[in-house]
């Protein structure tokens, strides 16, 4: 038997899901369900540990994936060939054969700081096409939320004028989210990606030095350190130099007398080893008008120890600990089905019910606040509405925002926060009341007295 290679492709994305949203989905057709309409919600319960907020992300490519949805007869015939589904209603092949999205999404757009509980995204669709996409949506928004955050928690404490690169690819927990990864660093705050599939993809310019097996392999054959920067130089003229794979001081110091002789501009040193303080101060003695770059299993608390202790770097390069991590784990619950409320009550696990709606709004110095409510309730004055439509009837509404867009608009929102939210170290808790009218529906759907969530609760 001949295996396929195992890429995924936009043909293949129904299929990337796991196998409960298809044997459910059969049920539904079985039973009849499968074309009420359901109100699913993407929140996070609680946040990684000392995250003080979300940077919600991966809108693009759950709304890429919710436009290429459909299932080819190829795959209808592998899924029944499996044998699962023998006593499953003949209507369910149908209903994936004529397979397409004709739902509605509201989601918060991307780059936008959300808290415990609050959606990131809502899909309103026929059941069967509402639980399906599940899995996928997770996946997207899920990893993406997480690379962007730390993303934008490492840009607020290096500051805006810090090069800040996302070196991850190697780290990431496979090819597909290696891009997904180096997207969500760039949106949520980082200045380039050395990932050069994802940057040319993203209308970028990918960015790197070099590494030691260079620095050793011209050394080995031509004699010396010196000959590999020289050598480099031919080819990239002032290229950046990694400067420790033997004695990082005598490099500086025969770079400073290179640049002494008139050699060219040199754009950066950088340092992946040591004591990056020591080093760096020392360096900056030999190379006073070359920006120093750092690297080597940083993260947010590095860099600010850094900082602290008077270290000279103007740039930074991050891997293992952007793009891995505790993960933010999002879920996706059934809030509404067929205009009723429900809820999930189960121990530590208790949902709101109800299609809602995020009511932010400034709040003076403690930057700003929000309500979780219903959607259908009438906002507060002043109130920002976040979850916003984005499609309908399963097609685009608007053109989503470019990366740059993104990027500004994580940046503002980051600053709109307070600090004691904002901090690496045992971060405030955001708080976030629940409406009246949310708070009465919560009530009524666990006595059982559920009312269309349409209705407004004064």
């Amino acid at each position: 038997m001949t295996l396929s290679p195992l890429l995924v492709a936009p043909e293949d994305y129904s299929l990337l899901t796991d196998l409960y949203q298809l044997t459910m989905s059969a049920c539904y057709v079985g039973e009849g369900l499968d074309q009420r309409r359901a109100s699913f919600e993407l929140f996070a319960r609680r946040l990684p540990p000392n995250f003080g907020y979300l940077i919600a992300m991966g809108l693009t490519q759950a709304v890429e994936y919710l436009q290429a949805l459909h299932f080819s007869d190829h795959q209808l015939v592998e899924l029944q060939a499996t044998g699962i589904f023998d006593q499953a209603p003949s209507a369910f092949w149908e209903t994936l054969r004529d397979a397409r999205f004709t739902g509605d999404v509201w989601a918060v757009p991307e780059g936008t700081a959300v808290f415990a509980n609050e959606p990131l995204l809502r899909i309103e669709a026929p059941l069967w096409q509402a639980q399906v996409v599940e899995t996928y949506l997770l996946n997207t928004l899920n990893y993406q939320t997480l690379i962007a955050t730390r993303a934008a928690r490492l840009r607020d404490v290096a500051g805006p004028a810090a090069k800040l690169l996302e070196f991850g690819t190697r780290r990431a927990f496979s090819p597909q989210g290696a891009v997904w990864a180096a997207r969500a660093a760039l949106a949520g705050g980082l200045t380039a990606t050395s990932n050069v599939l994802a940057a040319l993809k993203l209308g970028q310019k990918p960015t790197g030095t070099m590494a030691h097996a260079l620095v050793m392999a011209i050394a080995a054959i031509e004699g010396s350190e010196a000959e590999a920067f020289e050598a480099f130089h031919r080819y990239f003229p002032g290229a950046p130099l990694l400067i420790d794979t033997y004695d990082t001081l005598a490099a500086a110091r025969h770079l400073a007398e290179k640049r002494q002789q008139g050699e060219r501009a040199l754009a950066g040193v950088r340092l992946d080893s040591g004591d990056l303080v020591e080093l760096s101060q020392q360096v900056r003695s030999h190379l006073p008008d070359v920006p120093i770059f750092a690297s080597g299993d940083l993260d947010e608390y590095e860099i600010e120890r850094l900082n602290q202790a008077g270290a000279c770097i103007d740039g930074y390069g991050f891997g293992t600990r952007l793009v891995t991590g505790t993960p933010v784990n999002g879920v996706y619950k059934l809030v509404e089905i067929d205009g009723l409320p429900v809820m999930k009550e189960s121990e530590s696990k208790i949902t709101y019910p109800g299609r809602k709606q995020i009511f932010r709004q400034d709040a003076g110095d403690r930057g700003v606040s929000d309500r979780l409510g219903l959607a259908s309730e009438m906002p507060p004055a002043g109130a920002q509405l976040l979850l916003q439509p984005v499609m309908q009837d399963g097609e685009l509404l608007t053109p989503l925002a470019s990366l740059p867009d993104i990027a500004q608009r994580t940046a503002r929102s980051v600053q709109s926060l307070p600090a004691s939210v904002r901090s690496v170290h045992d971060p405030r808790p955001f708080p976030v009341e629940i409406t009246a009218a949310l708070a009465a529906l919560t009530a009524a759907t666990r006595q059982g007295a559920t009312a269309p969530a349409a209705q407004v609760y004064s």
